[in-house]
């Protein structure tokens, strides 16, 4: 995006976020931010909503499913995925499909470390604790914390 840059060129974000590089741009943005909103349209909302079609087949399923113990641990286990899927893509839509008069550098800033950091984090968390074993050497840990 070649573009001419003005003032002080300090990126006031955790990352090098393409929108915050745009806000230090002096001259008209506009065809980048089309471009910008045409490719996040194409790369998030795509797959976001072939996963929640998927998840809806897979609920379909679910529910034939005739002992109810079967259908908590197969709710349990697409829950946990669709948990995450969600944060990851519900943060990144909202930050790259809104109106970009509409942010603010704390707000976006708030926002990334959502889809950067946390959803990241919480990934192998998630799917750790679906674990029997690590359900169980938890619950044994916080026992003998407990009898301390």
């Amino acid at each position: 995006m070649p573009s001419r840059f003005c003032g002080q060129n300090e990126i006031d974000h955790f990352t090098c976020e393409v929108l915050a590089v745009m806000k230090l741009v002096c001259s008209d943005t506009s065809k980048n931010q089309v471009f910008m909103f045409a490719s996040a349209s194409f790369t998030l909302l795509a797959p976001f909503f072939f996963i929640v079609f998927s998840y809806m087949r897979i609920i379909i399923t679910i529910l034939q499913i005739r002992s109810v113990d079967g259908r908590s641990k197969a709710f349990s286990t697409c829950g946990s995925h669709l948990t995450v899927v969600t944060l990851f893509y519900g943060t990144a839509i909202f930050m790259y499909l809104r109106p970009q008069s509409k942010s603010s550098q704390v707000q976006d800033k708030f926002i990334s470390v959502f889809y950067g950091v946390l959803t990241p984090m919480l990934n192998p968390l998630i799917y750790t604790l679906r674990n029997q074993e690590v359900k169980g050497a938890l619950r044994r840990m916080a026992e003998k914390k407990g009898k301390l």
